[in-house]
């Protein structure tokens, strides 16, 4: 077994690289936008913002408790806005996203990112101690061959 391999054969610097990657990935999760899908169903049964022109009346909000158990829009992203149709002249919420979450998200990913850069900052001066330690060995080594 090659040295600095672990015991199911992967190096240790390659297992802890998975795992510092699996858990930037879940820190910084954000929720992937819906895609919508094209199907032969009538208009009706679709939200009237998809289908037709639309007014933001309430700007992007945090949903209330209440929103939040009973209008389906407050799932993805917590923040929903009203808007009123523009022909059929229907009062829906649709879900939004906002520049405080958004601002948060960004934070979190930056800190991610830092704290990753700091770990394999640290990874990189402990491998090349050791191999500064494994250098100075082989040239005594070789002194006290003479």
């Amino acid at each position: 077994m090659p040295a600095g391999a672990g015991r199911h054969g992967l190096p240790q610097g390659r297992r802890l690289c998975w795992l510092l990657c699996a858990f930037t990935l879940k820190l910084c999760q954000a929720e992937a936008p819906v895609q919508e899908e094209k199907l032969s169903v009538s208009t009706s049964n679709l939200p009237c913002w998809l289908v037709e022109e639309f007014v933001v009346s309430e700007e992007c909000s945090p949903c209330s408790s209440f929103q939040a158990k009973t209008t389906p829009e407050c799932g993805p992203t917590g923040y929903v806005e009203k808007i009123t149709c523009s022909s059929s002249k229907r009062n829906e919420f649709k879900s939004c996203r906002s520049a405080l979450m958004e601002q948060r998200l960004f934070w979190k990913f930056e800190g991610a990112v830092v704290c990753v850069a700091l770990i394999f900052a640290c990874l990189v001066i402990m491998r090349q101690r050791q191999l500064d330690r494994k250098a100075l060995e082989k040239v005594r080594k070789q002194i006290e061959s003479i």
